[in-house]
């Protein structure tokens, strides 16, 4: 048995919550991806995503209800609080995002606004590779690929956020400004709680890899 395996216990419960965890999340990331490029139905997809983002919650809840009761974790026990709240923060933002969307009436978004969604989805999909691979911490490699690739998203996403306003502050309806403006920061914060996301799993790395 190798000496990694031997110091992290092989109770991988967290790991399994924290996968699932992902996987909701990111299916919240679809839909609001979805409400960005098809308008129609879009309270029905708001609703769908509070709802996924209810059933979210439901295993944060579950996470810690589990932290709470264990004596022994696979990973230190604020590793596994930190990675849960950040993954937590992704879709909560993406549902403020939609309810943005669904209160302003957006019913044709901005070339910026897809963009950004595209860069939220990519950036989960590949938080949902690193986690898959986070049970046995022997794949360390592939990891911190998927971090860096959050990490440069991020990046990519900044840019985006930075053309978005400057096309944005030569609109003449200062409503629409404000509009256009709430929902650009949701999405690019959703990113930037990505790369929060990669920065605990590099953390974890750190200490484990």
């Amino acid at each position: 048995m190798a000496i990694r395996e031997w110091i992290i216990p092989r109770d991988k419960r967290f790991f399994d919550m924290a996968d699932r965890q992902s996987e909701k999340v990111r299916e919240g990331v679809l839909i609001l991806h979805e409400m960005l490029h098809d308008s129609d139905g879009i309270d029905e997809k708001c609703a769908r995503l509070r709802e996924v983002e209810h059933e979210a919650d439901m295993i944060v809840h579950d996470i810690f209800h589990e932290l709470n009761k264990t004596f022994i974790t696979p990973i230190d026990r604020e590793d596994i609080s930190n990675l849960t709240s950040r993954l937590d923060d992704i879709i909560d933002c993406a549902f403020v995002a939609s309810k943005r969307i669904q209160l302003y009436d957006i019913d044709t978004p901005t070339r910026e606004m897809k963009e950004l969604s595209q860069c939220l989805v990519t950036a989960i999909d590949h938080i949902v590779g690193a986690l898959s691979e986070m049970r046995r911490l022997k794949n360390t490699k592939e990891m911190k690929e998927f971090c860096i690739h959050i990490n440069s998203l991020e990046n990519q996403a900044d840019e985006i956020m930075t053309t978005a306003l400057s096309k944005l502050f030569k609109e003449k309806d200062a409503i629409r400004i404000i509009q256009l403006k709430e929902i650009y920061e949701c999405l690019e914060l959703a990113t930037d709680k990505c790369e929060d996301v990669a920065n605990v799993i590099n953390g974890i790395l750190i200490k484990y890899g």
